[in-house]
């Protein structure tokens, strides 16, 4: 039983890693032995998360721009140039736009679902074989997909696409736990709340006060709820879960209520 949460050995990839969620698991894995690769858009940014990191064990940058088929097949190829077997792959790669409807934009549409839902779904297909290599019955391998409870709830500001993706890659999700049980490889997503990070700042700043007050637990997330959740889905404790998706917000999604 003292090993339940134990992944140490194991080897990652988490995208969007070099800030917010993506960092905060990416810190959570490299702390507790696991080989961790982390992917973002911005070089400079990705090597000084990974360099950053590699002060609590092995993390590797590997920059890739994810918007496209053509940069979701590079960062697969330099994975399998580097590993015969993936443990763990976290999709966090995301995006947001915000804009009154009546403007807004068929471009930010299209970036916003690119980026959040077709990203995510090639990338799994392009490491399919990677992930086969590493799963058994008492050991799967694990996708872990992050949404958000935009989600699971409507917000109220003007980010038409990203609730939609983020429901989206929920359904996706229960998608891949149906399709790649017989490969031994389990799915689920983490739907999380507030947290701080740079796609956050401006509303925190705005009103971040009045979210706190919103949240039942009456705080932003940490670091530790997301990364906690992420190691006990890569962990033995979570080999029999799949096809969840699991609110990480303080209890707003189950607070919810029609008036």
């Amino acid at each position: 039983m003292k090993s339940l949460f134990d992944i140490s050995g194991k080897v990652a990839l988490v995208t969007g890693g070099s800030r917010g969620i993506g960092e905060m698991i990416a810190a959570g894995f490299v702390a507790n032995g696991v080989k961790t690769y982390i992917s973002a858009r911005k070089a400079d940014a990705c090597d000084a998360t990974a360099a950053r990191l590699s002060k609590l064990g092995e993390c590797v940058s590997i920059p890739a721009d994810l918007s496209t088929v053509e940069g979701v097949n590079r960062l697969a190829d330099a994975i399998r140039s580097r590993e015969s077997q993936l443990d763990i792959l976290v999709n966090n790669a995301g995006a947001t736009w915000g804009a009154a409807i009546e403007e807004f934009p068929e471009s930010a549409w299209d970036k916003v679902m690119d980026i959040n839902v077709k990203g995510p779904f090639f990338l799994t297909q392009a490491l399919l074989p990677l992930l086969e290599a590493s799963a058994s019955a008492e050991d799967p391998a694990r996708i872990i997909n992050v949404g958000s409870i935009d989600g699971l709830n409507v917000n109220k500001m003007g980010t038409y696409s990203y609730g939609p993706s983020k429901a989206a890659i929920h359904h996706l999700t229960r998608t891949f736990a149906s399709h790649l049980a017989d490969r031994h490889i389990t799915a689920n997503a983490i739907a999380p709340g507030p947290f701080p990070s740079k796609m956050t700042a401006g509303i925190a700043e705005a009103m971040g006060e009045e979210i706190r007050r919103h949240v039942p637990l009456k705080r932003w997330g940490e670091p530790a709820d997301v990364a906690g959740t992420a190691i006990f889905l890569a962990s033995r404790a979570g080999a029999y879960v799949s096809g969840a998706v699991i609110p990480v917000d303080g209890g707003i999604v189950a607070a919810s209520r029609t008036l």
